[in-house]
């Protein structure tokens, strides 16, 4: 079969269209897959269910050398993570991040969150306007930091705040932003390579449980323990993604903002409803558009082929909006997650599809969902004004952010403090 085609080099139509780019040539097509030329080369772009098993289960693809533009690699995960390695190499390194995300790590960051959630309400509280994207960053990034069993001075807090918000702020994009969120992310992976070293010193010992200590202790699958730039690296890719969850919290912000009927059973603690309201906003959200995979062996979605070396992109953003998956899929309807049904897991996919354990799908969904569902709870209880401002979320930025970055004013903590 004979994919649709568009034709020509279309690397500037997508920076205009942004996150729009294939949703709108994938309704002008009535097509779910169309070639074009993406960065001078080939690329497939594919988009729902099906399109996400094709590219994340039973190793079809691999993430190695070329499939991300360098800019964006070197910015978010860099050469050697987890994210570039295939078969068994893959599985035993994403082993080592599922091992940080089980029950016992995961109360523990909640544990550190409401911590850092005090400590900085009772900063907000003074008077001052908050800019809920920056101050959550900080706040995410000490943490972070405390979960991992990081040191981290409190003179140095914004510095390192500032490293991980930049390597995703301008990772989309090539040019001297990102030349400077690269030089901040090599300044962050100094900071990490050292923690390891100290760790594997005993200076301090690391305390157990902690991803400090499994990444200084993990031995791959060639039974050798990490190098200390590649341990780095890892290090890194635990500390940012949890910083980057800063994005979905702005927008959960935005949501309860504009949706407040939704604010009474979030405070109230009400577990259907608080996972239906991060769900939805996890859908509705542009986070990443685009997810890519390189072939390594001949394989057909929707009877179009692909060779070995072939590259594909999953259409992230146009599969959480399909109309076919979500009825009204530009309206905002937590409702449509209380059906009490498991969500397909490659139908919601603003973190991948496939599986965590096999795949590539991220391995940071569970905190994702605990650091937003904690969020949504803590702001639906809290007292605060929302001023005027530019709330517009341009859909030409990628990733994209109320313009404002989500001012509030007056905030008031509730009485007896946040849960």
């Amino acid at each position: 079969m004979r994919p649709a085609v568009v034709r020509g080099e279309q690397s500037m139509a997508l920076a205009a269209e942004g996150y729009l780019f294939g949703t709108r040539r994938f309704q002008r097509l009535h097509a779910d897959v169309f070639r074009t030329r993406l960065l001078m080369r080939p690329v497939t772009l594919i988009r729902g269910p099906g399109a996400a098993r094709f590219l994340y289960e039973e190793e079809r693809f691999d993430r190695g050398g070329g499939v991300l533009p360098t800019w964006t690699l070197r910015s978010l995960q860099d050469e050697g993570s987890v994210f570039t390695l295939a078969g068994q190499a893959h599985r035993v390194r994403k082993a080592l991040f599922l091992g940080m995300m089980g029950e016992a790590s995961l109360a523990r960051l909640r544990a550190a969150y409401l911590s850092e959630w005090e400590r900085s309400l009772a900063e907000w509280s003074a008077g001052a306007a908050v800019r809920l994207h920056s101050e959550l960053g900080l706040m995410l990034t000490r943490a972070a930091f405390r979960w991992a069993g990081v040191p981290l001075d409190a003179q140095d807090e914004r510095e390192r705040a500032r490293e991980l918000l930049a390597m995703v702020e301008h990772a989309g994009v090539p040019g001297p932003a990102n030349w400077l969120s690269r030089g901040l992310r090599l300044r962050a992976e100094s900071v990490a390579r050292a923690a390891v070293a100290g760790a594997r010193a005993g200076r301090p010992e690391p305390e157990p449980g902690t991803p400090l200590a499994a990444i200084s202790s993990h031995r791959d699958e060639d039974g050798r323990e990490l190098d200390l730039p590649t341990a780095g690296v890892e290090l890194l890719n635990v500390l940012r993604p949890l910083v980057a969850v800063g994005r979905f919290l702005v927008f959960v912000a935005l949501a309860l903002h504009r949706h407040p009927s939704w604010r009474e059973p979030l405070a109230a603690g009400a577990h259907a409803e608080t996972m239906a309201f991060v769900q939805e906003v996890r859908r509705a959200a542009p986070f990443f558009p685009l997810a890519a995979g390189r072939a390594t062996r001949p394989s057909s979605f929707q009877g179009v082929s692909f060779e070995p070396g072939e590259h594909v992109m999953l259409d992230i953003f146009a599969t959480n909006r399909d109309a076919r998956l979500w009825g009204e899929p530009w309206r905002f309807d937590p409702a449509r997650f209380l059906g009490g049904g498991t969500v397909d897991r490659n139908a919601l996919v603003p973190q991948g599809g496939g599986f965590a354990e096999s795949g590539h799908r991220c391995p940071g969904e569970d905190p994702t969902l605990l650091l937003m569902a904690q969020t949504a709870a803590l702001l639906a209880g809290l007292s605060y004004r929302v001023p005027e401002q530019d709330l517009r979320v341009r859909l030409n930025r990628i990733p994209a952010l109320p313009e404002s970055g989500f001012v509030v004013e007056e905030v008031r903590a509730p009485a007896g403090g946040s849960r």
